[in-house]
């Protein structure tokens, strides 16, 4: 497939707000690519596929290549045909990825003043986007699975089901678009690869999210929530993994962790929980002492402790589709109480805020309310688990930053705030806030926001929407002057989330339903 090809389709996909539209584009794409040659019979090929997918989404294959916004500063004028084909394109992208060492930096620049320099004026500007993380199409995972649906005529929810047990819509794809649906009915949950965790939507009260979760008068179970950061453990024999929430790998910075793994009595198991570190008390520590601790390799002064909450397979047995009250009896049967995160089972609202009065007393951030007849919905965010903080918090993502001024001139202060927006697959602008912002902090998102740049006006610096944050708010108001018609009342930043991708924030129709009476 010519490169160009793919650019048309990225634009078109760009150019329409319509979700369907969208989604009709980028399976027309991938269509083309179930098309052989005439007189070839020959099967797709998976590197083409892959790549493709990978590509309409917005991203290389390659997690580094060394190249940046100044890295493609100066280019070398455009062809006029277009002959770039994608996967001649990812080779390269491949070649440069592997360069290092002497010379490195010179061989990188000739390779790419080669490749932009068979590109076409299109090309040349699309190539840049994707280098740089700019391809601004909104066709994001969820959207892209959608097509590869409809263009291998599988069904949806079997893509969807494959893409979060393997934790990579590509590799789904190339399954879907050269083996169908039994290709797809291979993937499983496999000890030792990651799956995307299950997520929790938000309520503002413990009755409420009771009621979301159990339904009326249900019994529910109510997990303490811990705030430290989610770890997946894996374990096979003596062979330990530990993997974060977006599914990279932390195994040799938390070897406390893999002790308490080896530990157990079995032999292959995979558990979802938290690790935090606690003071001499037993209380949680700041958040970013958790957060600094497992971004780096142990120095033995700061330990974390993990915690478990579910259990995903037990010695030969998928528990995924099992209900919610087998997969915490075989927890339970697991993992010794000094290691589970404090749970109630009940129906009794009472009982249930008296059990949320200790948990905060304890220093900890709030519950987690479960629906126990639910199956571990991987990847997904809905009514099953239900998440209640004393204080309403949102995670969004920042759109664009504004010089501050006063004791603040010359650092980047007022933070404007998106919301995730399925339809469209953006974001969404709810407003902007400067408060919370500690003199450190100021200075680290001055750094961190001067590196997402991607234009100015004014006194405004536009970013990528990249940076996940963690804002506290009193609600939310209708309002007219934002695109999304709601707007937040009091935000204030309470952290930066390193620990989130821009495709796991608050959507705007969640935001929306915190309105009185729900959604405008």
């Amino acid at each position: 497939m010519l490169l160009a090809d793919l650019v048309v389709t990225s634009r078109a996909v760009a150019a329409t707000r319509s979700r369907k539209a969208k989604v009709a584009a980028v399976a027309e794409l991938l269509g083309r690519l179930l098309e052989p040659a005439p007189g070839s019979g020959a099967a797709p090929d998976p590197d083409e596929v892959a790549t493709v997918v990978s590509y309409v989404a917005g991203s290389l294959r390659q997690r580094r290549t060394g190249l940046g916004w100044r890295s493609l500063g100066s280019l070398p004028p455009p062809t006029a045909e277009p002959s770039l084909t994608v996967v001649g394109v990812h080779e390269v992208f491949d070649a440069i990825a592997a360069l290092a060492g002497p010379g490195s930096q010179a061989a990188r620049a000739a390779a790419v003043a080669d490749l932009f320099g068979r590109a076409t004026a299109d090309e040349q500007t699309w190539l840049r986007g994707l280098v740089t993380g700019e391809v601004r199409q909104g066709a994001l995972d969820a959207l892209v699975q959608e097509a590869v649906a409809a263009a291998g005529d599988v069904p949806l929810a079997a893509v969807r089901r494959a893409a979060m047990l393997a934790g990579s819509t590509v590799a789904v794809a190339v399954a879907a678009l050269t083996g169908g649906e039994e290709a797809l009915a291979g993937f499983g949950l496999e000890v030792g690869r990651p799956v995307l965790p299950m997520l929790a939507s938000s309520a503002t009260s413990t009755a409420e999210a009771m009621v979301k979760a159990g339904g009326p008068g249900g019994e529910v179970a109510i997990d303490t929530k811990l705030d430290g950061i989610r770890i997946q453990v894996h374990r096979d024999g003596d062979d330990v993994l530990v993997a974060t929430r977006s599914l990279d790998d932390i195994t040799a910075r938390l070897p406390e962790v893999v002790e308490v793994a080896r530990a157990l009595p079995a032999q292959r198991f995979v558990l979802d929980g938290e690790a935090i570190a606690l003071d001499a008390e037993g209380r949680p520590r700041p958040f970013q002492e958790t957060a600094s601790r497992t971004a780096q390799a142990s120095d033995g002064r700061v330990a974390v402790t993990p915690y478990f909450f579910d259990l995903l397979h037990l010695d030969g047995r998928d528990l995924l589709d099992s209900p919610g009250t087998e997969r915490l009896a075989a927890l339970e049967s697991l993992v010794p109480e000094a290691h589970r995160v404090g749970r109630l089972v009940t129906a009794d609202v009472a009982e249930a805020d008296a059990f949320v009065a200790q948990v905060l007393a304890a220093g900890h951030e709030g519950v987690v309310v479960k629906d126990l007849a639910a199956t571990y919905d991987a990847g997904r965010r809905g009514a099953a688990w239900v998440k209640v903080k004393p204080v309403l918090t949102l995670d969004l993502v920042v759109l664009a930053v504004e010089w501050g001024s006063g004791r603040r001139q010359g650092l980047l202060s007022n933070i404007h705030l998106g919301a995730r927006d399925p339809a469209t697959g953006g974001f969404t602008m709810l407003g902007k806030t400067f408060k919370g912002m500690t003199d450190e902090m100021l200075a680290w998102q001055t750094e961190r926001f001067l590196g997402l740049e991607t234009s100015r006006d004014q006194h405004v610096v536009h970013v990528r929407p990249e940076q996940v944050v963690e804002i506290a708010l009193d609600g939310v108001q209708r309002s007219t002057r934002y695109p999304g018609g709601v707007a937040l009342r009091f935000a204030r930043v309470v952290r930066y989330r390193h620990d989130k991708r821009p495709d796991e924030v608050d959507t705007v129709d969640a935001v929306r339903a915190l309105l009185p009476g729900g959604n405008p």
